[in-house]
């Protein structure tokens, strides 16, 4: 059934006149969803717009929610609800302001429920590619303990954090990604157009056979390009796609991220950054109240990474068995002696969060001096690495021509 936009001017419960759009295969079904919203409609009108205004939506995009408007969420939350204002209020404010499309009829979906009796964490918790596991749970602890607005600076503050980290991390990411495409494009521009015109030059020369053999993979190599390049395409794209399913198993999952851990420079770079998060998240979670059984879960699935999630599936074993919470990670190595220490005395003295806080503050340093030495490294290596590539094809093409008497004769 298709669905046309409408324009509605509508009155809330506290006589408010609200305005807005939605679609819907009728005006019929417009004003009883508004109703079922509980806003009395005023007016309904059907949006009329040409081929050239319709918005255009690309699909597994539309209504997409970034973090960045999740946080900016949080900290306008909590300075509302601090104020005093009621969490319809509240929700209802934030709707009309939110310049997320995704966002927007989120929280609208959310505020329905708020007002037909549901908790806030159970609403939210009915949209989680918006409000992950973790979100939800520490609103629930906020809801419990009384200290919703708390709860909400502290998410916002742990989301920027890790928007912080990841935008460093792709910052050191965006000069190699550039320069590797270069080489890419470079060495392939010669392939398809530069040594083609070197093989007739060969040919003409006295044929392939008398070829040096580098000279005669770089033909063989521009021939494949040139001729078969719809199977060179098939090729990658059948690689990157084996690749990303066979990474999205439980097992390829496990091997690739042992892989990620003992890459040179690289491996300790995800490293320090799983670290960082596993301590930001359990100490956010531990000044909120979450049992630490239910905050063991939590990390391991925000954990991001799946050696670190096994390990603490097993801590959370040991846990329930009633072993203390650091001794079973001094079974595992992806967990330094110095994070175990620390939360072993963290645990002793009752001030686990404060020296997790301490363990995330330690490796965010780390992570930033890592990413600066790596992008000092990667680049005169890239500059190495692109001399050497497009070197080895011009002296390949040129072997032949050092060698051209023997080649004539």
């Amino acid at each position: 059934m298709s669905t046309a936009t409408f324009e509605y001017k509508a009155r809330n419960r506290a006589g408010d006149i609200k305005t807005g759009e939605l679609e819907g295969p009728n005006s019929k079904a417009v004003v009883a969803a508004l109703r079922e919203s509980g806003l009395i409609p005023i007016s309904v009108d059907e949006v009329k717009t040409s081929g050239l205004q319709k918005e255009i939506r690309i699909p597994g995009m539309s209504g997409r929610v970034k973090q960045k408007d999740v946080v900016l969420f949080s900290r306008q939350f909590s300075t509302m609800v601090n104020s005093g204002l009621s969490l319809i209020r509240a929700l209802d404010v934030l709707v009309d302001q939110s310049e997320s499309v995704g966002l927007r009829d989120t929280l609208a979906a959310v505020k329905h429920d708020v007002e037909q009796g549901t908790s806030l964490s159970v609403a939210m918790e009915k949209h989680p590619k918006v409000f992950n596991r973790l979100y939800v749970a520490m609103i629930k602890a906020g809801e419990v303990g009384g200290v919703l607005d708390e709860t909400l600076d502290r998410l916002a503050d742990m989301m920027e954090s890790s928007l912080a980290l990841r935008s460093k991390i792709k910052s050191a990411m965006a000069y190699p990604v550039v320069v590797g495409g270069l080489i890419v494009f470079v060495t392939s521009a010669m392939m398809i157009f530069v040594v083609p015109i070197f093989q007739d030059l060969f040919n003409d020369m006295g044929g392939g056979a008398a070829l040096p053999l580098p000279t005669q993979v770089l033909v063989i190599m521009s021939t494949i390009m040139t001729k078969a390049w719809y199977a060179v395409i098939l090729f990658w794209v059948g690689v990157i796609f084996g690749f990303r399913k066979w990474k999205t198993s439980e097992s390829g999952r496990f091997m690739w991220d042992t892989i990620k851990l003992k890459m040179p420079v690289f491996g300790q770079l995800a490293h320090k950054t799983s670290l960082s998060r596993f301590a930001r998240t359990l100490a956010v979670l531990s000044r909120t109240g979450v049992p630490i059984l239910q905050a063991i879960e939590i990390v391991q699935d925000t954990a991001g990474n799946e050696v670190m999630s096994r390990a603490l599936e097993d801590v959370k074993k040991s846990v329930k068995e009633g072993e203390s919470f650091t001794k079973p990670l001094a079974r595992h190595k992806i967990f330094p002696p110095m994070v175990v220490q620390m939360m072993s005395v963290g645990e002793e003295t009752g001030a686990l969060d404060t020296m997790l806080g301490k363990v995330s503050d330690f490796y965010d340093r780390e992570v930033d001096d890592t990413v600066s030495a790596l992008t000092s490294l990667i680049e005169p290596m890239l500059i190495v690495v692109m001399g050497v590539t497009v070197g080895g094809i011009l002296i390949a093409l040129y072997l032949p021509i050092f060698n051209l008497a023997s080649l004539v004769g």
